[in-house]
């Protein structure tokens, strides 16, 4: 079925609400199930992607849905007030490209960045795309835009804590929370291509003058910047692709593992890797559990242990 053959003449977004609408009516989808997503509904229902976006709009917009970051598109609980369509839609008057903005960042929130565009963000507003056009001139303005406003989003105090190394742990910090909010922020750039935004440099400028003063080379203090910036980017890189994972799949991280406990037991049966098999048969009933937010301590605490010597012209400690 085409979008032009929608029953009755009715909008196939309309149609396509009424049948998801249904499956909640139902039971088949329960408070805090996930409903399909932006792409999931134009592939299921053979529409385009705004056509989709315009779709869970509109149960979003009646609180039969909510978007949930990371979580995607979820039915609402039960009891939520539902919120009625606004007696005047969006008109190009009230466009601005800070609308636009904040709304393709929610949508790469929730759905990620793949299910961002124009159309969609236009459908989400309820204006035509060109409109949108007339403020961002395409995608790929609108990323940079993006991300300078979620860099944006967090600054620091001034006068700044005494001390370089509580500088450098509240600057990598900051960002992880930045990265741990917009997931997508990691996937937009190398460390060999950075990307050249103000609000970006924001938390670049904190971290070298956290590290100026200290007798280091310029060579040697950027390069620790850059390697302060990795360790968050480097993990940071996994939220967004454990997010795509998981919605592609349908499975979550413990689920992906159980249906692989075959392949896992035979390496370990193996006798090929004897300290693999020796470290994972020493974990408990649960196994091992590996949780980015600890990883990203254990990796900063790391490298501001290894660095102190360099930062502080002091001899490493033989051993």
């Amino acid at each position: 079925m085409t979008e032009l053959t929608a029953r009755g003449g009715e909008p196939p977004y309309l149609r396509i609400a009424s049948e998801i609408r249904q499956r909640i009516a139902e039971g088949e989808l329960a408070p805090g199930d996930r409903v399909p997503s932006t792409r999931q509904v134009a592939k299921e229902w053979n529409v385009a992607l705004a056509t989709a976006t315009k779709a869970l709009a509109t149960l979003r917009t009646e609180g039969l849905v909510e978007a949930r970051p990371r979580a995607g598109t979820v039915v609402a609980s039960p009891g939520q007030p539902r919120r009625r369509k606004p007696a005047l839609a969006p008109t190009e008057q009230d466009l601005t490209t800070t609308r636009i903005v904040r709304t393709a960042i929610d949508i790469a929130d929730t759905e990620g960045l793949p299910a961002l565009s124009m159309r969609g963000i236009a459908a989400r507003l309820g204006v035509a795309p060109m409109s949108a056009y007339r403020h961002v001139t395409g995608k790929d303005d609108l990323i940079l835009l993006m991300a300078d406003a979620a860099f944006g989003e967090e600054t620091y105090p001034d006068p700044a804590p005494d001390g370089w190394r509580a500088r450098l742990e509240l600057g990598a910090r900051t960002l992880w929370a930045l990265h741990r909010r917009h997931p997508w922020l990691a996937q937009l750039s190398s460390l060999t291509r950075p990307l050249l935004l103000p609000n970006l440099m924001v938390h670049g400028e904190w971290s070298l003058s956290a590290l100026d003063g200290h007798g280091l080379d310029t060579t040697a203090l950027f390069d620790i910047h850059v390697l302060l910036f990795s360790h968050v980017q480097g993990l940071a890189v996994h939220l967004e692709r454990e997010a795509h994972a998981a919605a592609t799949t349908g499975q979550s991280e413990d689920q992906w593992m159980d249906s692989r406990a075959h392949t896992l037991q035979s390496l370990v049966g193996s006798g090929r890797f004897p300290t693999f098999a020796k470290v994972v048969g020493s974990f408990d009933d649960g196994g091992y559990d590996l949780h980015l937010d600890t990883l990203f301590e254990l990796g900063l605490r790391a490298l501001l242990d290894g660095l102190t010597p360099v930062i502080e012209g002091t001899p490493p400690t033989r051993r």
